[in-house]
Parts: structure tokens; C-alpha cells; sequence
């Protein structure tokens, strides 16, 4: 078992660090989002044996609510300024979504019919 975490640790770590190899380079994307991509493919292409990561993979998944004990702290830590400016807070991020849906919408709308119009 302590033979299978630590391949998985370094599967894991290795597609993580070459994530951010990648990252650093190109750009584009975060570099935890490489990893995973890297990973993936990894596991799909049957590079590593996913028999040996799933016990860990299962393990993580369990106890992935630890990852977002921040989050919740954070909102605990500032739950007087969420309630008194919770539907301020609500109304600001609905209506800037809603404003930039429309936006691109509309953009996209515009290009797309000036686009038809001149190829006619």
C-alpha cells in the first residue's frame, strides 16, 4: 500500500511539475490545469497502471471537503459584511453576468451578420 501511494504521489507530482513547466513557457492556461490535462492523458493512453493510482485516487476524492475549508472560513470570517451587503453583493454579480452575456452575445450577433454580408 505505502508502495502504491508513493507511485501515485510521484505520477502525480511529476504531471503536476511538468504542468507548470508548460505553464511557465506557454502560458495560456494555469498550470495545475496542465497537470491534469498531462495526467489524463497519462491514464489514458495506459502510460502508468491505473490500478496502482486508484486506492489513492479514491483516498483523495474522500476527503477533497478539506480542500474547501478555506473557502468556508473565509465566509465565516466575513459573514457581518455578507450580511449587510449580501443582496448588494447577489445583485452585482447577476448583473454584470447578464451584462456580459449580452455583450458577447450581441458582438458575436454583430459579427457574425456582418460576416454573412459580405460574403454575399
Amino acid at each position: 500500500m505505502v508502495k502504491n501511494a508513493f507511485y501515485s504521489t510521484t505520477i502525480i507530482a511529476a504531471c503536476l511539475a511538468l504542468g507548470k513547466f508548460i505553464a511557465a513557457y506557454l502560458g495560456g492556461l494555469p498550470a495545475s490545469l496542465y497537470g491534469m490535462l498531462i495526467f489524463t492523458s497519462v491514464l489514458h493512453f495506459q502510460l502508468v497502471n491505473p490500478k496502482k493510482i486508484a486506492a489513492s485516487i479514491s483516498w483523495i476524492i474522500q476527503h477533497m471537503g478539506v480542500c474547501f475549508v478555506p473557502a468556508g472560513v473565509g465566509i465565516i470570517n466575513h459573514y457581518q459584511l455578507i450580511k449587510d451587503h449580501g443582496f448588494a453583493l447577489v445583485a452585482i454579480v447577476f448583473i454584470s453576468t447578464f451584462t456580459l452575456l449580452s455583450f458577447v452575445g450581441l458582438t458575436y450577433q454583430h459579427l457574425v451578420i456582418n460576416k454573412d454580408n459580405c460574403n454575399n
